[in-house]
């Protein structure tokens, strides 16, 4: 569900370069596109998920964190590493994990 939220307007609002969703939180490399905020974007997907998490499972209460935490990635290098944590943030966690499914990097140009 997290996936397919991030997913959702990828290329619309924002370019989506990559994340990996853990159990107890997510980061995504994102660029925000034409007017939208990385504010704005953020809001929607923990506004969205965290709706349908209470529905899907009869949950009461928060899902996600008040805050976030935000960086801007200067130059390639930086997105490179910051791409690397990314991946290798499940292995970190769980050292057996060969292939981490929640994991994304995009092919494409960011």
């Amino acid at each position: 569900m997290v996936a397919t939220a991030l997913r959702k307007f990828d290329d619309q609002r924002y370019r989506l370069i990559g994340f990996v969703i853990m159990n107890d939180h997510v980061h995504v490399v994102v660029k925000p596109l034409g007017g939208n905020s990385l504010t704005g974007i953020v809001h929607a997907w923990k506004s969205f998920t965290a709706n349908r998490l209470q529905r899907c499972h009869q949950r009461v209460g928060g899902i996600w964190g008040r805050e976030y935490f935000d960086r801007v990635i200067r130059d390639e290098r930086e997105l490179a590493d910051k791409l690397q944590y990314v991946l290798d943030n499940p292995r970190k966690r769980w050292p057996e994990v060969k292939e981490y499914r929640w994991a994304w990097i995009s092919e494409r140009e960011p």
